[in-house]
C-alpha cells in the first residue's frame, strides 16, 4: 500500500541529497520515479534538484497551477511510475497536496515530499500544514545550531548578516541568505 511521507526539516539538513538518494535506489531496482522541484527556486538551474554535495537530477516543475494529479495520472499511464518525489514541498498548495493524497490512494503510487516546515518568521508554510497533517508518514531530518543543538528554525539575514524581522514569505536563496538555528538562538534573533 502507497504512504505519503513528508521528510521535514530546517535548512542544511540534506533533505534533497535524501531525496536525490531515494530516487536513485529506485532506479538501481530498475524502478521509474518522477521528481518535482518549485518552479520559483532556481537556485541551481530550472528544472534540477541539486545537492550541496554536487549531485543533482532533472525534475519537473510546480507552480500554483499545476495540477499534479493528472499530470502524474498521464505520466503513469504512459510508462508506470513507481515513486513520485517532491522537492521544496513548502511551496506545495494546500490543494496540491490533496492531488497528492489522490496520487497515493487512488494511484497505489508512494509519494516523498521534502520541505521546510517554517518561514524565517517561524510561521508554516500551506504546503507543509497541510503535509504535516496529511501524510501517513512524518519524518523529521535533523541539523545543527551553531551551539550545537538541534536546529528546527531558519533566520533569514539582510547583506550585513543581520536577521530580518519582516517581509514576503518566500524569497528564494541559500547559505548567503538563511541560516538554521535552534529554538533558543531563533527567538534570540527574531521575536526580541
Amino acid at each position: 500500500m502507497a504512504q505519503l511521507y513528508f521528510y521535514y526539516s530546517s535548512m542544511n539538513a540534506g533533505k534533497s541529497t535524501h531525496l536525490l538518494q531515494s530516487s536513485y535506489n529506485y532506479h538501481e531496482r530498475g524502478l521509474r520515479t518522477a521528481i518535482y522541484t518549485a518552479q520559483i527556486d532556481d537556485r541551481f538551474a530550472k528544472g534540477k534538484v541539486a545537492s550541496r554535495l554536487g549531485i543533482d537530477a532533472d525534475a519537473y516543475l510546480f507552480d500554483d497551477s499545476k495540477n499534479l494529479l493528472s499530470e502524474i495520472e498521464q505520466m503513469h499511464a504512459d510508462q508506470k511510475l513507481d515513486c513520485v518525489l517532491i522537492d521544496e514541498a513548502q511551496f506545495l498548495t494546500t490543494e496540491h497536496v490533496k492531488q497528492l493524497t489522490d496520487v497515493v490512494d487512488l494511484l497505489n503510487i508512494p509519494v516523498l515530499a521534502y520541505g521546510i516546515r517554517t518561514d524565517f518568521l517561524g510561521q508554516t508554510f500551506s504546503g507543509s500544514a497541510a503535509l504535516l497533517a496529511w501524510a501517513d508518514k512524518l519524518v523529521e531530518l535533523k541539523t545543527i545550531c551553531h551551539c550545537g543543538r538541534k536546529a528546527n528554525f531558519v533566520i533569514r539575514q539582510d547583506a550585513n548578516g543581520i536577521a530580518v524581522k519582516d517581509g514576503a514569505q518566500v524569497e528564494v536563496g541559500g547559505n548567503e541568505r538563511y541560516e538554521p538555528l535552534c529554538r533558543a538562538h531563533f527567538k534570540q534573533l527574531v521575536w526580541n
